[in-house]
């Protein structure tokens, strides 16, 4: 983009890096790929979208990378950091990442970020094959006080407790569908297939063929 991405004043986005990794045997935001640690390529994915970029629900020490939003409870799952870090924002719009997406354009957090302005949806998610993708997800922040109830009553699913709000405010999800962007902007994706983009590495072999997959399409 000539001259760098156009600064979001209204957003800020956050990698969700809080995991227990399990999967992956050691914390997943330190994990590298092509080079680079999972969270940097977060990070990098953001600041591309014009966004701030901070980290919430971290279960390693991650200062060192970008400012660190700790969940008070990390143990209820990422509705607690999601949680946090709307609290910890004064921006109409947070736009999470989960930290295990390294794939994802930058392009299509922006295409979000526009479809929730223009909708007034109170979350905003990418569908890929008419099925919701739970991240990632422009939130916003009038719905931490529904998120909150969610978290307190025992109801710790993102997506569940995101469309919970969305009924609460009179509204509902809005959807996004992936394979809109690769038609409208081919050019734009270093991996032209929507269905790459959303890859969870939850183990070294998944990290393994993505690495394969994407030689030489990082940036």
């Amino acid at each position: 983009m000539p001259g760098g991405p156009e600064v979001q004043t209204d957003a800020a986005g956050f990698v969700l890096a809080g995991g227990r990794s399990s999967r992956m045997g050691l914390d997943k935001a330190l994990v590298e790929f092509h080079g680079q640690p999972l969270v940097s390529h977060a990070l990098h994915i953001l600041n591309a979208a014009g966004l701030s970029a901070s980290i919430a629900g971290a279960r390693s020490r991650l200062e060192s990378f970008a400012p660190v939003v700790q969940d008070a409870e990390p143990d209820r799952g990422p509705l607690g950091g999601i949680c946090a870090a709307l609290a910890s924002t004064a921006c109409r719009y947070a736009i999470f990442l989960p930290v295990d997406l390294p794939l994802l354009p930058p392009e299509l957090l922006t295409r979000l970020l526009d479809t929730a302005r223009l909708s007034g949806g109170a979350a905003v998610m990418a569908s890929l094959g008419g099925f919701a993708q739970t991240f990632p997800a422009v939130v916003d922040r009038v719905v931490l006080p529904h998120l909150r109830s969610e978290l307190e009553a025992g109801r710790g699913g993102c997506f569940s407790a995101l469309q919970s709000a969305a009924t609460r405010l009179g509204g509902s999800l809005v959807l996004l569908p992936a394979e809109s962007l690769t038609l409208s902007d081919p050019v734009c994706c270093a991996h032209p297939s929507a269905d790459v983009w959303f890859s969870n590495l939850n183990s070294p072999a998944d990290v393994e063929r993505a690495q394969a997959s994407s030689a030489g399409g990082i940036a």
